[in-house]
């Protein structure tokens, strides 16, 4: 059980969110950030599993409401998004968390799919301090994380046009250069989205990463369960 708040945020710095504190008030704070599909039902509804397991989850809604039905319609709203508008508005989402979180004082956790897994990561790399993990599915970074402080978690599918092999190896090598704790798990026969709701959804693959995933954020983040 939990408690939410549909739309907590609407000033244009913060933008709109979807906010769910578990039952008994505030947990640790856990960052969603949703794929080129939008803020969607599936995502509001990962946010309230999160919060039954004890945490304040809070999923930004990235592109103001659109929620893309086809891969090209996915492509052309994130292509036409203003890329400084967008990571300000993880920026702040992330702050905005911290503050709603049990512990204003303590980092929080992201978890992010696909382009918001790609956001996650970045996210990690500049607000060293306040992430202190991220999990990511299907989704890849070559940024310098030198100064990132957070544990990483990634879920890649095996039939993946969007994650390349190339882009899973080159992600994880840069996080493990300066001895960053990261597990990278690899699910056979499955394609880009598998954990998500939709046409590529895998049950048997999407329930063993939220095993792993539960057992991570519970080791890295804690929770008020």
């Amino acid at each position: 059980m939990s408690s939410e708040t549909p739309s907590p945020f609407t000033n244009r710095k913060a933008g709109e969110a979807f906010l769910v504190d578990p039952v008994g008030g505030a947990g640790p704070g856990l960052l969603v950030l949703h794929s080129w599909w939008g803020l969607t039902p599936w995502t509001k509804e990962l946010c309230r599993r999160l919060a039954d397991l004890g945490y304040t989850a809070l999923a930004p809604d990235l592109f103001d409401g659109v929620q893309p039905m086809t891969e090209a319609e996915g492509e052309a709203v994130l292509a036409a998004v203003d890329p400084d508008e967008l990571s300000g508005l993880v920026m702040s989402s992330a702050q905005t968390l911290r503050a709603a979180s049990a512990d204003a004082a303590k980092p929080i956790g992201v978890i992010g799919f696909s382009m918001g897994a790609s956001l996650a990561l970045w996210l990690s790399a500049r607000l060293t301090t306040e992430v202190g993990s991220v999990v990511a599915f299907y989704g890849a970074q070559s940024i310098d994380f030198e100064d990132a402080t957070a544990r990483y978690q990634g879920h890649f599918a095996e039939d993946d046009p969007f994650v390349s092999e190339e882009d899973r190896v080159v992600t994880e090598s840069f996080l493990r250069l300066g001895g960053r704790h990261t597990q990278f798990h690899l699910y056979p026969a499955t394609k880009h989205w598998f954990f998500e709701e939709g046409v590529n959804f895998d049950a048997e693959a999407a329930e063993l990463a939220w095993e792993r995933m539960e057992q991570f954020l519970g080791e890295t983040v804690g929770s008020r369960r």
